[in-house]
């Protein structure tokens, strides 16, 4: 502030509870006065220089002092304790622009009218002022902490009590279901799932064992009364095992199926099960022969990776080969403007022939036959069977599918080949039992995970190595169907478990059905040369402009004469719209594929709406027209597989006259898993 001798008195924020006041020297005694200068900031004062009672007195408001405390420029004596008086002081109203300090209590502060209309302009800090001088009352910081203590309390309340009404609301459900215990946190919810007193699995030591075969009611039967109970079992499928066959029959007597057992003791089969579960006497009887461990003369589970002992003959042409491939010159040729790979010529064989065997020219020739019979060795062209002179072959490892081959493991099969039959026949009911412990009831629900990991799987890869040399065309027509069918379903499931789902996308799904292939009978078998080419009588597939074989093909020897429309309910491509996995019998072919189509038709494959005279059909019926024929000619078709009150409705809307409106369902390509 101004001082009446021109110079500038700087305060610090430290001095504002400190007296501004010009004095004199009191009597007998110096004051030091309060120095001016740029070193004020750094003086320290002394405590004891300054007591609380003067700090309180020189609080005083604003540009007013009190009358009790000081006048207008006037002179007083002031007594002090001791005695001694102070002369002359003159007190200076502090700067307008300063902060007014508060008053100290007790004190009673009058404004005059100007002092409550005038207020101070606004003074931006100075850069150079330290932010640390500034001050903040102690009661200020302990009336914020109790505020925040206040909300922070009136928040947890808040929380408690809403958790409260959560609880009351969901009593009902905790009361449904005792079991399960919820715990609600602030952004989380978990849920455990308490271990059941009464868990059966615990209170049973033992194990329980039935042997079984595939697509066998009473098996069924067995295996979905211990899943209903949640009761842990080694199911023993003979027909996936054929050695344990011999087993079942030194234990039991007999090879009928199914035979339960309780660790090593022979319970008996389903008619036991019922019997004792109806009157009651069940539960005690399982506790008391599954009440301790299984015990090493029981039934053992089956291992993962072993595979039966089984008699294997080597093909009586082998040795010929063997001796083949290691002399023969194999190089790429240039024939008919193309490249072939891998080929030799036939003269170059029947020489070989001759000199390791030695043995005449013709028998040479009809060796080479023999072979080309056998599918060792093929034209390059499939011009013939095998004649001597400039005509040239290749092995069939040597053919350009078969790095697509997913049943070729490096080399030839060269066991003798099994029959078309026993094959088809094996592949049914490994794959069977592949279906029964991990698909859904339906069909429509697969655990392809559960699959890959599977001994039933990998017996199923190995398995179809047989059929590369196999002779089909010894199948009869049901067989063969079957046969073809089976194979299908079962090259899906190997697909998505090797090259994975296809999905909606229509390249994806044409490399899927093209490129995926099985060698069988030393041809190259794909999804869709099976559907199109030999199940369908070499017809074009949907949105295709080529037909699966050439008419010089010989796998046309092997396509059926007529379409069967049922085929499509039999065919399952892996997606969840598609009809559910099935593997059917040679025997009742025709009539497993009627139940299948009225089963698929029946729970979503038509929907029909009488009020606008629509009948929403699968998109199959559009894909494969060809097979049915013309709209009318469909709804006649389909009316033989529905039941009776769909096949009125739709014999109504398509006899009284009227226009019947079509249309195609949308078609779920994902996955049935």
């Amino acid at each position: 502030m101004g001082l009446p001798n021109g110079d500038v008195h700087v305060a610090n924020a430290v001095d504002t509870d400190t007296h501004l006041t010009s004095q004199k020297p009191l009597h007998g005694e110096n004051i030091k006065n309060v120095s001016d200068g740029d070193d004020y900031g750094e003086q320290n004062l002394d405590d004891s220089s300054v007591d609380d009672s003067n700090s309180s007195n020189s609080n005083s408001d604003g540009d007013g002092c009190s009358d009790e405390i000081c006048g207008e420029d006037e002179e007083k004596e002031t007594p002090l304790d001791n005695g001694e008086q102070i002369e002359n002081t003159v007190v200076f109203p502090p700067n307008p622009q300063l902060p007014r300090p508060e008053a100290p209590p007790g004190v009673l502060v009058v404004y005059t009218e100007a002092e409550k209309t005038v207020t101070p302009p606004f003074i931006k800090r100075s850069n150079s002022s330290p932010e640390s001088t500034v001050r903040i009352p102690v009661p200020a910081i302990g009336k914020f902490f109790r505020e925040k203590s206040n909300s922070l309390s009136a928040a947890i309340t808040k929380r408690l009590s809403l958790l409260t009404d959560d609880d009351d609301v969901s009593s009902d459900k905790r009361k449904v279901n005792s079991n399960v215990t919820e715990f609600n946190l602030s952004g989380l919810k978990v849920t455990v799932t308490l271990k059941q007193q009464n868990n059966e699995n615990e209170q049973f030591k033992g194990r329980i064992t039935f042997f079984s075969r595939s697509n066998c009611r009473d098996s069924t039967a067995v295996r979905s009364y211990f899943r209903d109970r949640n009761l842990r079992y080694v199911e023993i499928n003979v027909d996936v095992y054929p050695t344990r066959e011999i087993e079942l029959i030194e234990r039991t007597g007999s090879s009928a199926v199914p035979q339960i057992f309780f660790n090593e003791k022979l319970f008996g089969g389903l008619v036991t099960l019922n019997s004792l579960r109806n009157c009651g006497l069940l539960e005690e009887r399982m506790k008391d022969l599954l009440s301790r461990k299984c015990p090493d003369d029981a039934p053992a589970a089956p291992v993962y990776g072993f595979d039966d002992p089984e008699e294997e003959k080597m093909d009586e042409l082998v040795a010929a080969v063997r001796v083949l491939r290691q002399r023969l010159p194999i190089q790429d040729r240039l024939m008919k403007m193309k490249i072939v790979k891998n080929c030799f010529s036939a003269a170059e064989m029947v020489e070989v022939l001759i000199h390791q065997f030695d043995c005449g020219r013709k028998k040479a020739v009809e060796m080479g036959k023999k072979l080309a019979r056998r599918h060792f060795i093929h034209h390059v062209f499939g011009e013939n069977e095998f004649e001597d002179g400039n005509h040239f072959y290749r092995f069939l490892e040597h053919e350009p599918f078969i790095p697509n081959s997913y049943n070729f493991r490096g080399s030839t099969n060269d066991l003798e080949p099994k029959a078309a039959t026993f094959i088809g026949q094996k592949l049914a009911k490994i794959m069977s039992a592949i279906l029964e412990s991990y698909a859904s009831e339906d069909g429509c629900h697969l655990d392809y995970i559960g699959i890959s990991n599977s001994e039933e799987f990998r017996r199923y890869v190995n398995l179809v190595q047989e059929p590369q040399r196999a002779d089909i065309s010894t199948l009869s027509d049901s067989e063969r169907l079957a046969f073809f069918i089976n194979l299908h379903n079962a090259m899906v499931i190997h697909g998505v478990i090797s090259v994975g789902h296809p999905g909606s996308a229509v390249i994806n799904r044409r490399s899927f059905n093209s490129d995926f292939v099985y060698i069988i009978g030393g041809s190259p078998y794909s999804l869709t040369t099976i559907v199109n080419g030999v199940l369908r009588n070499n017809r074009r597939a949907p949105y295709s402009f080529t037909k699966p074989f050439a008419s010089s093909d010989k796998r046309l020897e092997l396509a059926f004469p007529q379409v069967n429309p049922l085929i499509h309910f039999g065919l399952c491509n892996g997606s969840k719209s598609s009809p559910p996995v099935r593997f059917f019998s040679p025997q009742g072919i025709e009539s497993e594929l009627r139940f299948a189509a009225r089963e698929f038709l029946q729970r979503d494959g038509i929907q029909i709406d009488l009020a606008k005279r629509t009948v929403h059909l699968t998109r199959i019926f559009k894909w494969f027209s060809a097979d049915y024929g013309h709209e009318k000619e469909i709804l006649k078709w389909i009316t033989g597989y529905l039941d009776a009150s769909k096949a009125g409705l739709l014999s109504h809307l398509s006899s009284d006259g009227g226009a019947v409106h079509i249309v195609y369902q949308d078609y779920d390509w994902s996955v049935n898993c």
